[in-house]
């Protein structure tokens, strides 16, 4: 991977950490419906990236599951679990999605992985629950519901690969657009109180559907889906490994969470793995990024 595609992803990953935090604060501490939340977050999307939603990629079945799984499918879920997990222990569960990715791309795209991307793969993962193995860890709802979130986010991923090349704002318009509707709909028959709960809020809540939205979903995600167009999809998913570590370090810069040498350890061995992955040159044809920028 090019070092200039690598520094995008790694702020990518640090918007994906800051956006787990807001989040948890909007449907965990503010009590703002999760479906409704994902909602208006994808209504702002479809607005902003409406000019770029023609022509329909083809094939349209597949563009439709495609957004919806890494849509609504992918933040929806997240956002119910982030409703009772805290953002640290959400931010190492949904990397789940990096064997799930692995696997899927194995089965579906025939995609092989090498020893090397292996070990790193391994070291990525060790490094994280270093970082954040406590005791009597148990499966709650909430974790089983990142981890649904996880493999929606893997299975899209991977099937977007089958696809012929996207532009990613019309990707990310379609995701958008494929997932407002069902969102809403969930929202109104199973959720109570949306607007008012949100309106409590004023502002504070207009800044974190804008920042969820603007940043995180137009820019952080489309750049994403850039990145996996030109990469193997078992390169870039274990490289999102970055995602926890830097929400664990926002937490330790902005709430004071504790930073102690398990946590450096863990880190240490998880960016390891994670420079082992990036270095790991493929021969698969569709590795490599395309030469012109």
């Amino acid at each position: 991977m090019r070092p200039r595609d690598f520094a995008v992803l790694a702020l990518v990953c640090v918007i994906w950490a800051m956006s787990n935090v807001l989040s948890r604060v909007v449907v965990g501490q503010w009590m703002v419906p999760p479906l409704f939340f994902a909602a208006v977050r994808f209504a702002v999307v479809v607005l902003v990236t409406l000019p770029w939603l023609l022509p329909m990629p083809r094939p349209a079945w597949r563009i439709v599951l495609v957004g919806m799984l890494m849509g609504g499918g992918n933040f929806a879920v997240l956002f119910m679990g982030l409703r009772t997990t805290a953002p640290s222990l959400a931010g190492i569960v949904v990397q789940s999605s990096v064997p799930m990715t692995t696997l899927l791309s194995v089965l579906l795209l025939g995609e092989r992985i090498h020893w090397r991307r292996g070990l790193g793969i391994t070291l990525a993962l060790v490094g994280v629950l270093i970082v954040v193995w406590q005791p009597g860890l148990r499966l709650s709802p909430g974790v089983l519901y990142i981890l649904a979130a996880a493999f929606c986010g893997s299975l899209g991923a991977v099937m977007m690969k089958q696809m012929d090349q996207v532009a990613p704002l019309r990707l990310q318009a379609w995701v958008a657009l494929t997932s407002l509707a069902p969102l809403a709909a969930f929202s109104a028959l199973f959720e109570q109180h949306q607007w008012a709960l949100a309106t409590a809020h004023g502002w504070a809540f207009v800044g974190a559907v804008a920042f969820s939205a603007l940043v995180v979903s137009v820019c952080a995600h489309t750049v994403y889906y850039w990145l996996i167009s030109r990469y193997e999809a078992n390169l870039i998913a274990p490289m999102t490994l970055m995602t926890p570590l830097a929400t664990i370090g926002l937490g330790y810069v902005i709430t004071g969470d504790r930073l102690d040498a398990r946590m450096l350890l863990g880190a240490g061995v998880a960016l390891s793995g994670v420079l082992i992955v990036a270095l790991r040159r493929s021969k698969a044809p569709v590795a490599e990024a395309v030469e012109h920028s």
